[in-house]
């Protein structure tokens, strides 16, 4: 019998996952489209790699095993797995056709859309991914102020001009590289030390899981503008989950251009290029920004139904006030068991983060004892708590009572040797980070 959500027994029977996986290896370098989805974040040999179908805020991997979805799709999933209201609209639109060969009035109804809920959004271009938006963002900002420097904070996808900043940089010419750097995340004084005449802009994420201290947002928007450059918020993760409007509704600081994707469209893929009217229409003349898919109708009619029910029912509400339970029940709990000290979860209750530290034990062992638990009882975990519109308040619920279960079974395992606890491979590092790396003050310039 397969594994259900409930507390289960045993380990799910992940076989048929491992053959796909088996297949995979010598087919797609390095088996995943996406590293957060990849055999390297989960248990190896216990947690499934393949799932099958998804309905609510519950999946059903290869081999019939049920969980409570905390990963969401890596975050798009923001109104929950086969939303009514988005697949009826993606049905219909599927009987007329999916990418023609002129504009389609889509295209003119999702910009209006998107232009009435994002503050910044004056006009608005679209895209497929994240990484797409942001490079566009980059190059449009070039573009308008003449300079080529650009400063970072967050994560930006995988384009050169960004991707140069990590460790995976190979293939990125050097050229590129030096014209990126980055500050620190609440640090306005970072800032101040790398930005010059020479920037084009300023482009961060407006909030991972740290909160913006009060005047930071604002501040950096002020020192960009003082030397020039233009300032970008990155809201692949926060546009249409913090707020209707994002982040800058939510923080109430608008920006010169933003990038919004994960959230807006409940699964489709679909990004957007908004921003003020006289940077924007810098991409009718020399920018280049096209796509044979930038209209393709089936993401634009979803994105189209999952704003509607964004702008109509209590959607961000509901994924603040269970994000927000989740993660104070989790810090209770972990105080309880006497580890508050080695785990905590932090950040907006729309996406929250849960971290591990402790002298004498690998953080990665740590989380990946929770995570062999959480996946026993049914919940697919990655550290992240990803809140879609279909999570209840009895998924919450349970999953505190799998946590209670989970950290209990961290404290014992933490006398001894905690990788002793382990039932298979422990998750393994990703390269992702937001601040202290590849920092370049203007005076080493």
């Amino acid at each position: 019998m397969p594994n259900t959500v409930g507390q289960n027994d045993h380990d799910p029977d992940i076989s048929i996952s491992d053959e796909w996986y088996a297949r995979a290896v010598g087919i797609q370098p390095p088996v995943t489209q996406v590293l957060a989805k990849g055999p390297t974040q989960f248990v190896n040999g216990v947690a499934p790699k393949y799932l099958a179908r998804g309905d609510g805020a519950r999946v059903w991997d290869v081999d019939g095993n049920e969980f409570l979805d905390y990963h969401m799709g890596v975050g798009p999933v923001s109104l929950g797995y086969r939303h009514p209201a988005v697949d009826r609209a993606i049905t219909e639109q599927l009987d007329s056709g999916i990418t023609f060969s002129l504009m389609h009035p889509l295209e003119v109804e999702v910009s209006e859309l998107v232009g009435e809920l994002v503050p910044a959004a004056e006009m608005v271009r679209f895209g497929k991914s994240g990484a797409e938006a942001t490079s566009a963002a980059v190059r449009l900002a070039r573009a308008y102020t003449g300079r080529e420097r650009v400063i970072s904070c967050g994560y930006h996808g995988w384009h050169d001009w960004y991707i140069g900043t990590l460790p995976p940089k190979a293939g990125v010419p050097r050229a590129v590289q030096d014209l990126i750097s980055t500050f620190a995340y609440n640090d306005l004084d970072s800032l101040e030390a790398a930005i010059d005449d020479q920037t084009a802009a300023v482009i961060m994420e407006p909030m991972t899981f740290d909160w913006p201290e009060p005047g930071f947002l604002e501040g950096v928007k002020e020192i960009a503008h003082r030397h020039g450059a233009l300032f970008i918020l990155d809201e692949i993760w926060t546009g249409f989950r913090w707020a209707l409007g994002g982040a800058q509704e939510y923080f109430d600081v608008v920006p010169d251009l933003a990038t919004v994707s994960k959230g807006m469209g409940n699964g489709v893929p679909i990004s957007a290029l908004v921003g003020r009217r006289d940077i924007m229409q810098v991409l009718d003349g020399g920018v280049f920004f096209y796509s044979t898919f930038g209209g393709e109708t089936i993401a634009l009619a979803g994105t189209k139904a999952t704003l509607e029910v964004m702008r109509d029912e209590p959607v961000h509400e509901h994924l603040e006030r269970l994000g927000n339970r989740l993660r104070d029940g989790y810090n209770e709990l972990a105080a309880s068991a006497g580890l508050s000290g080695v785990t905590q979860c932090k950040g907006h209750g729309a996406r929250t983060l849960t971290t591990f530290a402790a002298d004498g034990h690998d953080p990665l062992v740590l989380k990946s004892l929770v995570q062999q638990d959480l996946i026993r009882d049914g919940i697919l975990w990655t550290g992240f708590h990803t809140m879609c519109y279909a999570h209840t308040d009895a998924d919450v619920d349970y999953t505190l009572e799998a946590y209670e279960r989970a950290l209990g079974a961290l404290a014992a395992a933490m006398e001894g040797d905690s990788s002793e606890a382990l039932r298979g491979g422990p998750i393994e590092p990703v390269f992702r980070a937001a601040t202290g790396f590849h920092t370049k003050p203007k005076d080493d310039r």
